[in-house]
C-alpha cells in the first residue's frame, strides 16, 4: 500500500497516487553530456594558448604538468620546452607559516594590493593530500573570494598527493607556464612549516615566513632552520587585542635574527608585523619585497640565485627519474616483496636488501 491514508480504518481519506516524477536531468541532456568532450589541445594550441593568457588554456596545461601519464608528460615538456624562452620576467615569492597563521588572508589581502597596482598575479597553492584516501580538498579559491575574482589575479591549488619532490618539480614548471602567460608575480603557498619549505626556497627569489604571536614561546623559532632561509618574517593578525603581543614578538625575533650569519644577498632579514583583517601593514610589506629585489639585482645575487636553482633542480629531475624507473622495473618488481618480508623477519638488513635490489636493476639495465 502506497498511502497508509488510504486504508478502510480511515474513513473518509483519500490520497491519490499522483503521476511518476520525472529524472532531474532529462535524458537528452545526458546524452549530449556523454557525447560532449573536452577539447585535446595539441603542444602547438597550448602553446599558442598561453602565450596569449588564456587562463582555460593554461589550466588544462598545469593538470597535464600534473598528470603522471606518459603521453600527457610527453606533450606537457614539449610545451615548458617552447614556453622557457618566455618565463623568468617575474617575482617569485615563496610564503609558509605554522597553520592558522593566516596564509590565505594574508595572501588575498596582499595580492589584491598587488594586482590593484597594475600587475598581474599567479598563486600556486600545494594542499596536502590524505595519507589514507590520497583526496586532497583544493579549497584555496574558497578561502579567498575577492581573489579568486580578481580579473589580474589566477590561483591553482595543487593536490601534494605525498610526493614533495614530484609536487615541487611540477609547482617549478607550472610556474614557468604561467609566466609565459604573461603573470609578473608568483605566490607559491606551502603546506606549512616542515621539508616542503626547503624544496619551495630553492625556487624562489623571496621567502616569506609566517609567524603567529602569543602561540607559546616565540624564540622556539630559531631552533628550526627556517628561520635562517627566511628574507624576511611577518606577525600576522595584528589587531584588536593581539596589537601589543605582535610587537613584543617583533622585538624578540628581530633580536633573535642577529644571531644569524649575514646570507650571501646581503640582505638583513626584517621583522614586520600586519593584519590581514584591518589592512594594515600590507603595503610596508610589499614595498620591502620590491626594495629586497632591486638590491640583490643590483649586486648580482637574484641572477646568480637564479642559475644555482636552475642546476639544483636539473640533479633533482635526474635522481628523482632514476628513483621513479628503479621501482617501475618489471624485475624489481618481482623481487622486492620478497626481499621486504625478509627485511622484516630479520633474515637481512635494510642496507644488504637495498644493496641486493641495486645490483640487480643494474646488471638488468647492463650499468
Amino acid at each position: 500500500m502506497e498511502h497508509i491514508e488510504n486504508d478502510e480504518i480511515y474513513k473518509g481519506l483519500s490520497v491519490s497516487k499522483g503521476i511518476p516524477q520525472p529524472p532531474p536531468v532529462s535524458e537528452d541532456a545526458i546524452e549530449a553530456f556523454k557525447k560532449k568532450k573536452r577539447k585535446q589541445y595539441t603542444a602547438s594550441e597550448f602553446i599558442q594558448g598561453i602565450l596569449v593568457g588564456n587562463r582555460i588554456v593554461l589550466s588544462q596545461a598545469i593538470t597535464l604538468v600534473e598528470s603522471a601519464l606518459t603521453e600527457h608528460q610527453l606533450i606537457a615538456q614539449e610545451v615548458i620546452e617552447k614556453c622557457l624562452p618566455y618565463s623568468g620576467n617575474s617575482i617569485r615569492i615563496g610564503i609558509t607559516g605554522v597553520p592558522g597563521v593566516g596564509k590565505s588572508s594574508f595572501i588575498e589581502t596582499l595580492g589584491t594590493q598587488i594586482t590593484g597596482s597594475g600587475r598581474k598575479l599567479a598563486v600556486l597553492a600545494i594542499d596536502p593530500s590524505s595519507e589514507r584516501s590520497k583526496g586532497s580538498i583544493l579549497g584555496d579559491k574558497t578561502r579567498m573570494e575577492e581573489l579568486s575574482i580578481d580579473k589580474n589575479a589566477y590561483i591553482r591549488p595543487s593536490p601534494s598527493s605525498g610526493s614533495l619532490g614530484g609536487v615541487a618539480r611540477k609547482t617549478r614548471e607550472s610556474m614557468i607556464l604561467c609566466e609565459a602567460a604573461g603573470f609578473d608575480t608568483i605566490f607559491i603557498e606551502t603546506v606549512g612549516v616542515g621539508q616542503s619549505e626547503t624544496a619551495v626556497h630553492s625556487m624562489v627569489d623571496f621567502f616569506l615566513l609566517l609567524m603567529l604571536a602569543g602561540a607559546g614561546d616565540e624564540l622556539q623559532g630559531i631552533k628550526r632552520g627556517i628561520m635562517e632561509m627566511a628574507d624576511a618574517i611577518v606577525i600576522t593578525k595584528a589587531d584588536g587585542t593581539n596589537h601589543t603581543k605582535t610587537k613584543l614578538a617583533q622585538t624578540q625575533y628581530q633580536s633573535a635574527l642577529h644571531l644569524f650569519p649575514l646570507s650571501k644577498s646581503r640582505w638583513t632579514p626584517r621583522v614586520l608585523t600586519c593584519s590581514a583583517l584591518n589592512k594594515t601593514g600590507i603595503i610596508e610589506i610589499w614595498e620591502m619585497i620590491l626594495e629586497y629585489i632591486q638590491a640583490t639585482k643590483t649586486n648580482n645575487f637574484f641572477d646568480n640565485k637564479r642559475f644555482d636553482q636552475a642546476a639544483y633542480w636539473m640533479h633533482e629531475t635526474i635522481a628523482e627519474t632514476l628513483k621513479n624507473n628503479f621501482y617501475s622495473n618489471t624485475e624489481i618488481k618481482k623481487q622486492i616483496n620478497d626481499i621486504e618480508k625478509q627485511v622484516c623477519a630479520n633474515n637481512l638488513t635494510s642496507f644488504v636488501a637495498a644493496k641486493m635490489l641495486l645490483d640487480s636493476y643494474f646488471r638488468k639495465n647492463n650499468i
